[in-house]
Parts: structure tokens; C-alpha cells; sequence
């Protein structure tokens, strides 16, 4: 099995396109690195020694919004709750928002890039088994005395090393280029949190690191899908252009029907992103991380099911 996956791995990297994906990702934090820290040396950060009665004025509003609006919506009473708890947390412990920009805020101002991560992924999963086909190389693989499953396994590992390996690079760079320009904080505010009613300090390091990975749950559910689909019909532009549809559209059409029909739920993406549950609000009341997580697995199962069935089945005589 190494073999097969060092062999997929060295096939990806000869591609140029895959080097150019990672150089888009290093350029792009490099981008928003210069244009922050453009904008910071224009308009410098000053420290707002009235930031506590400007929490006061805002939680004033969240509670007039939380008795408006809050108690006919389960989910919008959650927000506002939290939303009131975190800031009385911060005032009555002298927790002041951060101004201006560090190394941790940077690397949280680049999570949304996982979403070109999830593109780039999507594109080489769905092109790993579905190129063997249109190049005819596949009956080179299959002549090989080599079960079948193994070989499409090897396959979907060296996509998910792939996206493990460009969230690490962006993590990384991310870091190092937050470093150099912004260094760190002069005081290490924790991030504050809200677990089972009560508001929690956490590691702004570990959280990111958190945050990252529970980010990408998204990008690994899709990009199964698409190697799956990339399997069963040998269709590269179908598996790429169902996925992405799926990936900018699907949480949007999700909430929509969450917020009228309770079995939403039972949709993909209203289980992908189970960081709601470590510090947000799930998108149908009464969800849980094990009911989450459960769904996530029969997803995942369904996807591999279809995907190996197929591929073991197929006649790649013609």
C-alpha cells in the first residue's frame, strides 16, 4: 500500500498544476499579509479607553434584540444569549477587544482561504480516478497484480494527504508571514467561549488549530463525493462542477430549509461544520454532536460504498 501511495504521490507533483496551487495559497496569505499591514502603518491602531461603555451600548441592544426577535427563534435566542455572555464576561474581567492585528488574528483572518484549499482538492480528487480512464493508463493499473480496492484506495489517501498538506502550509505560512509583520500580542487574550451556559477561556492557539480542522471537515465531506462520483461515472467536469455547486451553495440552501423543516438536519451540510458545538449555534434545534458526527459517518460510508462497488465492478476492457 505505501508503495501505491508514494507512486500516486510522485504522479500528483509532476503535474505543474499542483505546484501551482500551492503557490496561490502562499500568495494569497502573502497578499492579504501586505495589504493588512498597508492598511495598519495608514490608519494606525489606537487603544479605546472607552470600550467598556461601548460594550454597555451593545449589550443594551443584544438584550432588546434577544426579547424582540430571540424568543420566537430557538437558534436566535442562543446567538443573543451567548452574544450577552461573552461580552458581560469581558467587562466584568477587564478583557478589552483587541486592536489592530497579531500573528493569531492574522492567522484567523486567512481561515476563509480553506475554501480555495476545498476548490483545489476537490479538483484533484475528482480528476484522480476519472484521468485514469481518459488517458487509458487505467489497464496499466488494473493488469497489475494488485486488488483493485487497494489500488482506488491508495488513490483517495494521496487526496486526503493533499488537503492535509495544503491546511498545513496555510497554517504555517499563515504564521510565519503573521509574525513578521504583526509579532505577537503584548498581553495573551484567551478566546472566550460559551460551553453549556457558562463563557470559557481557551488557548488562541489551540483554537485555531481547532477551528482549522473543524473547517475542513467541509472540504474532506466534498472531496470524497466528488472521488466518488469521479469513480462510478469516469466524469472529471461532472465531479468537479456538482462539487463546487454543492460547496458554495449547499450550507445556503441548508439553512434556508432549516429554518422552515426540522428535517434538514438529515442534510449533509448541516452536520459539516461541527464547530457550532464547541462555540456556536447548530441550524435546527435540538442537533447534537453525536447525531453530527453519526451522519457524517453514514455520508462518508455511503460515498466509499458506491465509489469502491463501482470500481471493483467495472469491465475496463474497452
Amino acid at each position: 500500500m505505501g508503495k501505491l501511495v508514494i507512486n500516486e504521490w510522485v504522479k500528483l507533483f509532476q503535474r505543474a498544476g499542483t505546484l501551482v496551487m500551492f503557490g496561490i495559497v502562499i500568495l494569497m496569505v502573502l497578499g492579504v499579509g501586505a495589504f493588512l499591514k498597508y492598511d495598519e502603518i495608514q490608519n494606525p491602531p489606537l487603544e479605546n479607553p472607552n470600550w467598556k461603555q461601548e460594550l454597555t451600548t451593545q449589550l443594551e441592544g443584544d438584550r432588546a434584540a434577544l426579547q424582540e426577535t430571540g424568543q420566537n427563534n430557538a437558534n436566535l435566542k442562543m446567538f443573543y444569549e451567548r452574544q450577552i455572555a461573552i461580552k458581560e464576561y469581558q467587562i466584568e474581567n477587564d478583557l478589552a477587544p483587541e486592536t489592530g492585528y497579531n500573528v493569531w488574528s492574522f492567522i484567523g483572518e486567512n481561515m476563509g482561504a480553506i475554501g480555495f484549499i476545498g476548490v483545489f482538492t476537490i479538483i484533484i480528487a475528482a480528476g484522480m480516478v476519472s484521468s485514469e480512464f481518459s488517458w487509458g493508463t487505467i489497464k496499466l493499473l488494473l493488469i497489475r497484480p494488485i486488488h483493485r480496492s487497494k489500488i482506488l484506495l491508495s488513490k483517495y489517501i494521496t487526496v486526503v494527504l493533499f488537503g492535509v498538506m495544503m491546511l498545513t502550509v496555510l497554517y504555517v505560512v499563515s504564521a510565519a508571514v503573521g509574525l513578521a509583520l504583526f509579532g505577537t500580542p503584548k498581553e495573551a487574550l484567551p478566546h472566550l467561549a460559551v460551553v453549556n451556559g457558562e463563557v470559557v477561556e481557551r488557548s488562541l492557539f489551540l483554537n485555531l488549530i481547532g477551528e482549522y480542522l473543524l473547517t475542513s471537515i467541509d472540504v474532506l465531506m466534498l472531496a470524497t463525493m466528488a472521488f466518488m462520483i469521479s469513480a462510478v461515472f469516469r466524469n472529471s467536469s461532472l465531479a468537479i462542477g456538482l462539487s463546487l455547486f454543492l460547496m458554495f451553495m449547499g450550507g445556503t440552501i441548508t439553512m434556508l430549509l432549516a429554518a422552515r423543516y426540522e428535517w434538514a438536519k438529515y442534510i449533509l451540510f448541516a452536520n459539516t461544520n461541527l464547530a457550532v458545538y464547541f462555540d456556536g449555534i447548530p441550524p435546527v434545534e435540538g442537533m447534537t454532536l453525536t447525531f453530527s458526527v453519526t451522519m457524517l459517518l453514514l455520508y462518508f460510508a455511503l460515498f466509499q460504498l458506491l465509489a469502491f462497488f463501482v470500481f471493483a465492478k467495472r469491465d475496463v476492457a474497452a
